[in-house]
């Protein structure tokens, strides 16, 4: 009994699973007919949607949209100009950034450095860099300009002067002394129509600038140091130019090519209102104030001012930056001295307030490029002095300039032993 009730038993579970495996074939079919993409197909439409023809041309590529691509096109050019409008955004907020840097005091200077940082050498060997780079030329500034100064410049340099019709009889004393000693590159800049004729008639190389209401004024009815101010101006477009000036006021007698006595070695290269080796090149002053007990005294460091009216400048940026701060102060202090606010801007360090020029300066032989407080109170009277040829004699400490030119001419050009004897050593 028990051996056919285990038999009946597994007869029934046999007869169910083939049941079941008969019913799971027959739903296989019936969902793979309804269902021939499967339940989790990757694009839900192809379930009720049937393939077409119709449905393979919309799928197409070839067949986009117009409207589609136009919207494509306004939100490109939307966002276009909203990238223009941040661009423009953006660069007037550095604007505002650097003008803001520029008005600060304390702005720290970027200083540009041409080459790789260098070990120092040993103890008395090291020598730091003393001449800055000079600018790039740029013609556009003055394309007249540019195109004389390539005709009579050598080397990229050119001795200026700036002449009205004030100073007629000093300039022709001035520029024959150059022509004496054979100096080609030389240029008058005329501030009126007389001088420019004066020059052409001897044969003098002259330019005038384009007409300029304020420089007209001043150069046509200004005194000698309306005029000077000019200068600082004016010599700005031989700088962008790339040329490096020797400016000269006309009370001058050339008796050596200067350019043979050049260092080159700094921004400025100027001569001294010194009449020593003291006065000119610097010395310690002792400041004395007995209130203060043992701390009376106070050592300072002194130095005579450089000659606004004779100098070498390179074309450097400090060069630049330094004319067009003097140039500044001149318009807006109207009572200010030329040669005063040179040296200033030169000497002042930086301080609270203030950023420094930071330009180098050299200053020339008092022998060699003389003032005439140096030849009339010194050299005339000293025997080993007197038999020194200097470079050039500027006639700066005395008002009768043109009747002491032409002594220093006499003297030192015609060898005439008494031509300086019967001026004053100052101006009686």
């Amino acid at each position: 009994m028990a051996g056919r009730r285990e038999k009946y038993g597994q007869s029934i579970r046999g007869s169910r699973i083939a049941g079941a495996i008969a019913i799971g074939v027959l739903l296989g079919c019936v969902f793979a007919f309804l269902y021939p993409n499967g339940f989790f197909s990757p694009d839900p439409r192809s379930q009720s949607r049937p393939v077409s023809k119709s449905n393979l041309q919309v799928d197409s590529p070839n067949c986009e949209s117009t409207e589609g691509v136009n919207m494509m096109k306004s939100e490109n050019r939307k966002l276009s100009e909203k990238n223009a409008e941040l661009q423009k955004q953006v660069r007037e907020l550095n604007q505002k950034l650097q003008a803001a840097q520029q008005g600060n005091g304390r702005t720290q200077e970027q200083l540009v450095v041409s080459s790789q940082p260098q070990k120092a050498g040993p103890f008395g060997t090291v020598k730091s860099l003393r001449t800055n780079p000079p600018v790039m030329p740029d013609e556009s500034v003055n394309p007249r300009l540019a195109k004389l100064l390539a005709e009579i410049a050598v080397g990229k340099e050119v001795i200026v002067a700036l002449a009205n019709s004030n100073v007629k009889s000093m300039l022709e004393v001035w520029f024959n002394s150059i022509k004496k000693v054979g100096i080609p590159n030389y240029l008058v800049v005329a501030l009126d129509d007389t001088i420019v004729e004066f020059c052409k008639e001897n044969d003098v190389p002259v330019y005038k600038r384009d007409p300029d209401e304020n420089v007209d004024f001043i150069g046509k009815s200004g005194g000698n140091h309306a005029v000077s101010g000019l200068k600082f101006r004016i010599l700005r477009e031989f700088l962008q130019l790339g040329y490096g000036v020797l400016l000269s006021d006309v009370d001058i007698v050339y008796l050596q090519n200067p350019f043979d006595h050049l260092y080159r070695d700094s921004d400025v290269e100027s001569m001294s209102d010194g009449h020593n080796n003291m006065t000119a090149y610097g010395y310690n002053d002792v400041f004395d104030e007995p209130s203060m007990g043992w701390a009376r005294y106070a050592h300072t460091m002194r130095i005579w001012v450089y000659n606004s009216g004779f100098f070498y400048i390179r074309p450097t940026i400090p060069s630049i930056e330094l004319l067009d701060r003097v140039a500044d102060r001149l318009t807006t202090q109207p009572n200010s001295w030329d040669q005063a606010v040179f040296n200033e801007e030169l000497a002042f360090p930086s301080h609270p307030g203030y950023v420094g020029l930071y330009a180098s300066r050299r200053t020339m032989d008092i022998y060699l490029f003389m003032n005439s407080k140096v030849l009339f109170k010194t050299v005339r009277k000293d025997a080993n002095l007197k038999k020194l040829k200097p470079v050039i004699v500027h006639v700066n400490y005395h008002p009768d300039k043109f009747p002491r030119m032409k002594a220093v001419v006499e003297y030192y050009v015609n060898g005439k032993q008494d031509a300086l004897d019967a001026f004053p050593d100052g101006s009686e």
